[in-house]
Parts: C-alpha cells; sequence; structure tokens
C-alpha cells in the first residue's frame, strides 16, 4: 500500500505533466458525491465530542494511530481528530492511555473533509502523515493532491504538514497548493528523531530518505 523501494524505482522521475490541469479542472468543477449515512453519522458522533472551543488538529488517514497519540499529547489544549477508514486499523493495540482531547473516528476522509467544510470547522494543524503515493504515472488522480477532493482541503485552512519518503509527491503537493492558494510551501529534509508514524519508523531504520512538507493555509 505504501511507497517502498521496488515502487519508487518504477515511478515517475518528476512531477506529473498533467498535474496543474487536473488540479484546476477540480477547483472549477467542485465534488458533488452525496457524502455516505455511515461518515455523515462518524462526523457527527466525532463532533459532539468537540466542545466547539478547542482547536483542532486533524490526523488524516492516522493508521493505527500512534501519530494521534503523540499530537493529543503534544497539545494538550487541542481536540485531535485521528480519522481513518480502516476500523481493523483504529482498532490495534496502542501504546499508553488514550487521552482525553483525542476522539478517533472511522470514515472515508473524501466525506470527513467535505463535511469538516459544510459545518465550517476551521483546522489549527493537519497532518497527512505518509500517504498511499500511487507513484506510478497512471496513478496521479488517486494521489490526495489529484484527487478532485483536493481544493476542500485547503479551505479547512491551518498548518498543513504532511510526511513522504518520496519527494516527488510532496513537490507535486506543493504545487498544487501554489496554484490553488499562491502560496509557497516548505520541503525539507526530515530526521524522524521520534517517529510519529510505525511507517516512519520503518522508513528511517532502513535508511531511506524522508521529507517533510509545511505550509500554513491562514498566512495572509
Amino acid at each position: 500500500m505504501y511507497a517502498n523501494s521496488r515502487d519508487i524505482q518504477t515511478a515517475q522521475l518528476g512531477p506529473h505533466e498533467k498535474l496543474a490541469e487536473l488540479v484546476l479542472r477540480h477547483r472549477d468543477a467542485p465534488f458533488r458525491k452525496p457524502c455516505a449515512p455511515w461518515n455523515v453519522s462518524a462526523f457527527e458522533t466525532a463532533m459532539q465530542r468537540w466542545d466547539g472551543v478547542a482547536p483542532i488538529v486533524l490526523d488524516a488517514g492516522c493508521g493505527v494511530g500512534w501519530s494521534s497519540l503523540q499530537l493529543a499529547r503534544a497539545y494538550p489544549d487541542h481536540f485531535v481528530l485521528g480519522v481513518d477508514q480502516s476500523e481493523d486499523r483504529l482498532g490495534r493495540g496502542k501504546p499508553g492511555e488514550q487521552p482525553d482531547n483525542l476522539c478517533f473516528v472511522r470514515a472515508d476522509l473524501v466525506d470527513f473533509w467535505r463535511l469538516l467544510a459544510e459545518r465550517g470547522v476551521k483546522l489549527s494543524r493537519h497532518y497527512v502523515l505518509y500517504p498511499n503515493p500511487w507513484p506510478k504515472i497512471g496513478q496521479l488522480a488517486r494521489r490526495w493532491h489529484g484527487h478532485a477532493v483536493f481544493p476542500t482541503i485547503l479551505q479547512l485552512g491551518g498548518v498543513l504538514e504532511s510526511r513522504s519518503n518520496w519527494r516527488i509527491y510532496l513537490e507535486e503537493l506543493a504545487l498544487a497548493l501554489q496554484l490553488l492558494s499562491g502560496k509557497p510551501a516548505l520541503i525539507e529534509d526530515w530526521s524522524a528523531v521520534d517517529p510519529l508514524t510505525p511507517f516512519e519508523r520503518k522508513y528511517r531504520d532502513s535508511g531511506q530518505r524522508l521529507y517533510r512538507l509545511t505550509l500554513d493555509l491562514d498566512t495572509p
């Protein structure tokens, strides 16, 4: 599912030539597919946990939730949402007790992002850690920045952070963000001293280079 050495060896060698065309098409033709009822229910349950005041941290595609736990401990005055569509991953054991400011949600991110935007919810911080990069040339539309939901992500604001072991993914993400927001994102080499996710630990321990993108979407 995630990028590995074999995937990257067969991947494209630079940002996809059709990225700008695809991003602008999605900007001009908003995603209209109705949200699934089970996602709406999961969203409403999560919003009932939120006091409406605490800044929100969204850990999008949190997997087994290690990153969500660490983020909740790092930001005790924030409300952390760890969202993943896999019941199996969310149900796996986690180190330590679950903080009170953490809520795990089983939902499809495509719907969850749109529901947040429809409710007018703004994020303080937004993490997309080691997403499935779909590195082959024909898989552009499967990457988050190539998906029709991507413009909705920008509506949520906050400090967006993404990490990957495939730099081209982050270069494409930066280009897509700049096309829609006019803001340049920072991409830097990343040294995972305290890995947030099992994949980050795995990639670091196997000697793969890691990269991080950050952009404050709320900065004028």
